[in-house]
This record gives C-alpha cells, sequence and structure tokens, in this order.
C-alpha cells in the first residue's frame, strides 16, 4: 500500500525549474530514499509532500491527502526532522519535548521516546550545549512525538563525525521497526545502501532511476572493478579486448578495469598467458557511488 504518491511534480522558483516532472511512491513501512547532489531539487520535493512548498503542476497525496489543501489533517500522520532546523539555545531538551507533545492531540508520551533515543540523561541539558549528534536525536525525537505514520528526514546526518552518524543509522532501523515508514533525503551513498528499501536518484530536477540498491547497482556500467599493477606491459589492443569491459584506466603503472565477473576471468587468462605477475591485485563489487556516478552522468549528458 502506498503512503505517499507523487505524480509529474514541478516546481520553479524565479523562472528556473528546480523539480521537472517527478514521481513516485512510497510504500507503507519501507524506508524510501532520495539520493543526488546537492541542489538537484531533493529538498523542493519533500517540502512540497510536507505542504510547506505549493507544487506548480503535479499531484502530491499523503495517506490520500492533499499535503496543502488538507494540511491539517496530513500534518497528524506526517513528521518532519527538516534540513535546517534550530531551537531557541537556552531551551532544555525536556521543554522542547513538552513544547511539541503540546501541539496534538494524542501525543507521543515523550520520555520512553526520549530514552529509545538516548535523551533521558539530556533533559535538563539546554539546546545550545547539545553536541550536533544529540541535536539530530532531539529532532528525531520532536518529529516523532506526534505519533506519526510517515516521518520525513532530510540530510540527517550532514555535519556528524562517522561514529554519530552510525549511531543515528540505528535510530533510523530502530524508528522503521517500530512501524514507522521512514522517507529519507541524503546525498551519502554508503547511508542510502546501508539503509534504504528502494531509492529515487534525483540529478537536475529529473528522476533519473528508481530501484533498490542491488538493482541501481546492477545498472552500473562495471559491476566489478579489478587493479593491479602487472610485473610487464601489457598490450593495450589485448585489454581493450576484454569481454564485458566497461572501462580500463592507467595511473602511474596501475591498471584499473570495471566489468563483470566474465571480465575477471578473462584478466587472469589474460595474464596467464602473456606470463605476467598481477601484483597487488583487488578485486571488488560496485558500490552505490559507482552506480550514482553512471546515473547522473547519463543524465546531464
Amino acid at each position: 500500500m502506498s503512503v505517499i504518491e507523487v505524480t509529474n511534480l514541478s516546481k520553479s522558483y524565479g523562472g528556473r525549474t528546480v523539480v521537472n516532472g517527478v514521481s513516485f511512491t512510497v510504500d507503507e513501512g519501507e524506508i524510501f530514499g532520495i539520493l543526488g547532489p546537492n541542489g538537484a531539487g531533493k529538498t523542493t520535493t519533500v517540502e512540497c509532500v510536507e505542504g510547506l512548498r505549493v507544487p506548480d503542476a503535479g499531484r502530491v497525496r499523503v495517506t490520500g491527502l492533499d499535503p496543502v489543501a488538507d494540511h491539517a489533517r496530513a500534518a497528524r500522520v506526517l513528521g518532519a526532522q527538516l534540513q535546517e532546523s534550530e531551537l531557541q539555545d537556552k531551551l532544555t531538551v525536556r521543554e522542547a519535548l513538552e513544547l511539541y507533545a503540546a501541539f496534538y492531540e494524542k501525543p507521543a508520551d515523550w520520555r520512553p521516546l526520549a530514552e529509545r533515543l538516548g535523551l533521558t540523561a539530556k533533559l535538563t541539558t539546554r539546546f545550545g550545549k547539545l553536541s550536533g549528534g544529540q541535536k539530530q536525536r532531539l529532532f528525531i525525537a520532536l518529529a516523532l512525538i506526534g505519533n506519526p505514520r510517515i516521518v520525513i528526514l532530510d540530510e540527517l546526518t550532514t555535519g556528524l563525525d562517522p561514529r554519530a552518524r552510525r549511531d543515528t543509522w540505528e535510530l533510523v532501523e530502530d524508528v522503521r521497526a517500530n512501524g514507522v515508514t521512514v522517507l529519507l533525503v541524503t546525498h551519502f551513498m554508503e547511508e542510502a545502501q546501508r539503509l534504504c528499501d528502494r531509492i529515487a536518484v534525483i540529478d537536475k530536477g529529473r528522476v533519473a532511476a528508481l530501484d533498490t540498491p542491488a538493482g541501481l547497482i546492477r545498472r552500473s556500467a562495471g559491476g566489478t572493478v579489478i587493479s593491479f599493477t602487472p610485473s610487464a606491459p601489457l598490450n593495450d589492443r589485448d585489454l581493450n579486448g576484454l569481454p564485458a569491459l566497461a572501462s580500463v584506466e592507467h595511473k602511474d603503472g596501475r591498471i584499473t578495469l570495471s566489468g563483470t565477473d566474465e571480465t575477471v576471468n578473462a584478466v587472469i587468462t589474460l595474464l596467464a598467458r602473456s606470463h605476467v605477475t598481477a601484483h597487488q591485485l583487488r578485486v571488488s563489487d560496485a558500490t552505490l557511488d559507482d552506480a550514482f556516478l553512471d546515473l547522473t552522468k547519463e543524465t546531464s549528458a
């Protein structure tokens, strides 16, 4: 069952088109990612879903509701952590939780919510004294305090150190485990690959691809990367003739090839036939980062 439906969404500012015909659906219970470079139109898209922006064209529905025309009803089922969020520096964590709880007719009990998010020991701490990771935990709590069916998290881990980022990923997985659908906006490939069930790659205001992380990786021109330093030169014609080869690069005496498992087998055969030893041989699978670069390159062509 789809809880978010976006159809042919378009939005322009000052004659510049930021979102151009974007369409996707989000199923109940999934973590759906929107991935793209800075300025791709990700935040404008989710602000239309949140009802914070009025689309120029297209249709947006959140659990069947128009988030602009039915904003009050949509707000009861939708929680959001905005890309840029701040609170009064002197406001304590407890005061923030109590304030936001007062906005809802049937809010979640903020005490177990604070416990689950590791905020209990910080209830008397003022917002201005919280670390970046603690602030993000608080904003997740505030997004969840209305007992939403859906939560939108926009650039949740930007500016966090690696440990805080991974702790936040665990929190997102915990949120989904508790029955909340998550729409996650990010430009971190590792984050999207770790968390998302499906991903829409947005570039230059359009959906460049929509698939599972594994499906997007399979679309990559080179699903497998082989790199090595040969003990003797290899014939370029032999390298370029390798089956399923996507690319070949020479740098500082090292050869890097992109292809498939078939390419790997052919490289090994070529090395044996040429009596060449492959020093520091590395074989690795393509990542979401590789797929993203391929997809956005195609979009900009």
